[in-house]
């Protein structure tokens, strides 16, 4: 599978997913430009365990900042202080997450529209549904400190 990576630097920084539920429930700050490397390493940690991981948040590698990335197809997407501006057609899901043992259920919705800033800071609002929705709304999560 070839992964399409858009960043500023070209640099390989995997970092070890934090399992520390004390500190995976403490809400994050939004991130600033000073942040970016934070987003190379999110790249670089998703590309390493892409195959059992779809998503991560900063505060699954030990930043407590409002970055994620996820994998979409062949591309990975970060998105820096992103927001669920609406939710449409709520749904029971079962997930699983790197910072967890086992999986647990929660309500997900299909339709979810975000507005974000992406890696050059540059503003975006879009839709997104199915199964990059449900990701983005599980990273989303670990912002406020809520883990399934």
């Amino acid at each position: 599978m070839q992964i399409i990576i858009f960043r500023k630097v070209k640099r390989n920084m995997i970092r070890g997913i934090v399992k520390d539920i004390l500190f995976l429930e403490q809400k994050s700050e939004p991130a600033t430009k000073d942040d970016v490397e934070v987003i190379n390493d999110l790249i670089d940690t998703l590309k390493a365990n892409l195959d059992h991981c779809v998503g991560l948040a900063a505060n699954m590698i030990g930043v407590k900042k409002r970055i994620l990335v996820f994998c979409a197809g062949e591309i990975i997407v970060p998105m820096v202080n992103p927001v669920i501006l609406k939710k449409d057609e709520p749904y029971e899901a079962e997930e699983s997450c790197l910072s967890l043992i086992g999986s647990r259920q929660t309500t997900r919705y299909e339709t979810i529209e975000v507005e974000y800033l992406d890696i050059n800071f540059k503003k975006h609002k879009q839709i997104f549904t199915g199964f990059t929705a449900q990701i983005i709304q599980h990273e989303v999560d670990h912002f406020e400190g809520i883990i399934i």
